[in-house]
């Protein structure tokens, strides 16, 4: 069992001052349930003991904010995203994660009004992905990601080719079942039967190395055995690198 005092960490030999890490629980509380459960987890294997990770928590009221994202309200999500942002910094917080994909459509424009890091996700999945040696990928997102370039260019960036679905019908009904299912909780076979032809003739059509899952809750409805391709898991991505963060170790710059 590695020592633990309330001052500080001994890790790996090194002693260092935990970071506290504030989250933004944004969209449905299961895809929220991922980043509390995992993070803690990863911190507690990594320097052992009773040791968990300092997180200041706000969780959204995902009604009021879904209306906003209908009716395109994008002003007031942004406000509504600052204003939590620099409550998490005035508590404490030594860096922000929005703990859900679409909301860093409005990531950017948070970082320019707090004056600690934003850990975004798009970053953590490229750093992974150039690490694996990963260069052409596949999205599946919400509706409001996929009609829009924020994630796409962001990656793009970091030398990955993407690539998106283009109709109006499986976007419109992989948005549906995000929000009309997923985001309740409901796994419906017939849905995962969709995902999972929409997935293979994308296969078949482009030459994709990998398929990124970029929404928390599809991850509750496409496994990796599922699919003949491998799987991103963007979740795990950004969690693994809020972990990093709150443990020291700062391996994207910020």
């Amino acid at each position: 069992m590695k020592n633990v005092s309330f001052l500080g960490c001994y890790f790996n030999n090194i002693t260092f001052i935990m970071k506290t890490i504030g989250i933004i629980w944004w969209m449905s509380y299961e895809s929220s349930i991922h980043y509390y459960e995992r993070v803690n987890k990863q911190v507690n294997e990594l320097v052992g003991g009773l040791t968990c990770a300092k997180m200041i928590i706000y969780n959204v009221n995902f009604e009021g904010i879904r209306k906003l994202m209908i009716n395109n309200e994008r002003n007031e999500i942004w406000k509504e995203l600052v204003r939590i942002a620099k409550i998490l910094e005035n508590a404490g917080a030594d860096y922000i994660a929005i703990a859900t994909n679409t909301m860093h459509k409005l990531a950017d424009y948070v970082q320019h009004e707090i004056n600690i890091p934003l850990i975004h996700i798009a970053d953590c999945v490229a750093y992974k992905c150039n690490q694996k040696n990963v260069l052409k990928v596949w999205l599946l997102w919400t509706k409001y990601t996929m009609i829009e370039d924020f994630l796409t260019n962001k990656l793009e960036k970091n030398w990955l080719t993407v690539a998106t679905p283009t109709e109006k019908k499986i976007i419109d009904e992989i948005d549906k079942i995000i929000f009309d299912e997923l985001c309740k909780g409901m796994v419906k076979n017939i849905s995962k039967e969709f995902f999972v032809d929409v997935i293979n003739n994308m296969v078949k059509e482009k030459s994709i190395e990998w398929i990124i899952l970029w929404c928390t809750e599809i991850e509750m409805l496409i496994k990796q055995q599922d699919l003949n391709i491998p799987i991103f898991d963007t979740t795990q991505s950004h969690i693994d690198i809020i972990v990093d963060y709150s443990l020291g170790k700062n391996p994207i710059y910020l």
